[in-house]
């Protein structure tokens, strides 16, 4: 299903629709895991070039912003955007902004991302350019033809990947130069609740992009497997942290992180009695989650950095 380019917007290019259609809301997706990257600097004794840190930051907040105007563009020509579905940012539907300009707004922050990862690349060489391509190609080609991973069913997985372990080993590694294999495992967490708030919103709709002709992960496993998926992503992200503990991998201080059980608890059931023909009891459940990822990510960058200094 295509939707014709409209011919004029409804209030022109204001910066008000810009940053809509940036989805700032989002951004705390792409911030904790970066700021989680530069918390086990010190945890993990390393020295550090702290004054790339304000690249890492932007880099980070360019390729999310990029992702999301390129993915809106998709969407939006596939037909998983319309006037009446909850998902994106409304900004083609309601005709703030014009189809083409959001691409090349994508294509322009991804543009400037590249050209802050190549400062990284001139410092640390072949690693980090690695590391970068995988992170473009993988925001660029989550919607992007020929690929568009989100519309086969890989969106979760990959999402837990380039949002998790990918931007909290790249974090830790322009800093220091450096690798640790804990690094990875205690990514691990943060990538389970970033993707549980893509499964959020693809559990709610369900029915919109199976009308649209999208098969999402949710709408492969199918309502009941997709609720049952999202579950799995909220408990592991709490199990694995306390392995970690145990493993000495994470200090004790990472407890703190339980705290967010009764949210956690909260969300599952939302999901598990979510009904597919009524996704409106569940518009909310991926904004609640991000909060969840958010509040989790905040206390465990906290216990790192405790278990750091104390």
């Amino acid at each position: 299903m295509t939707v014709m380019e409209p011919q004029r917007t409804k209030s022109g290019h204001s910066l008000r629709a810009w940053i809509q259609a940036a989805r700032p809301f989002s951004f705390t997706a792409s911030m904790t895991p970066v700021f989680l990257g530069a918390a086990l600097v010190p945890y993990l004794q390393q020295s550090a070039r702290w004054i790339l840190f304000p690249l890492i930051i932007l880099a980070s907040l360019f390729i999310h912003a990029a992702t999301n105007m390129v993915s809106e563009y998709f969407d939006y020509r596939k037909g998983v955007d319309r006037p009446d579905t909850c998902g994106g940012s409304r900004v083609l539907v309601d005709k703030r902004l014009l189809p083409k300009h959001v691409l090349m707004g994508g294509l322009s922050l991804f543009a400037l991302t590249g050209g802050i990862g190549l400062i990284f690349v001139a410092i640390h060489g072949w690693p980090i350019l690695l590391l970068g391509l995988i992170g473009l190609l993988g925001g660029f080609f989550y919607t992007a033809a020929p690929v568009g991973y989100k519309y086969l069913g890989f969106g979760d997985v990959l999402v837990f990947i380039l949002m998790g372990p990918l931007m909290v080993i790249g974090s830790f590694y322009v800093l220091t130069g450096s690798y640790q294999v804990d690094i990875l495992l205690i990514s691990l967490p943060v990538g389970c609740l970033v993707a549980a708030i893509l499964s959020a919103n693809n559990l709610r709709d369900i029915l919109h992009d199976t009308q649209a002709g999208i098969r999402s992960t949710a709408s492969v496993l199918t309502h009941r497997w997709a609720r049952v998926e999202y579950a799995v992503l909220i408990v592991s992200a709490c199990l694995i942290t306390l392995i970690l503990i145990g493993l000495s991998v994470l200090p004790p201080w990472s407890l703190l992180t339980l705290l967010t059980i009764p949210m956690a608890l909260k969300n599952i059931r939302a999901a598990m009695q979510s009904d597919v023909n009524q996704p409106e009891r569940i518009a909310a459940l991926d904004v609640q989650t991000a909060q969840l990822h958010l509040l989790f990510g905040v206390q465990l960058i906290l216990s790192v950095l405790l278990g750091a200094f104390l």
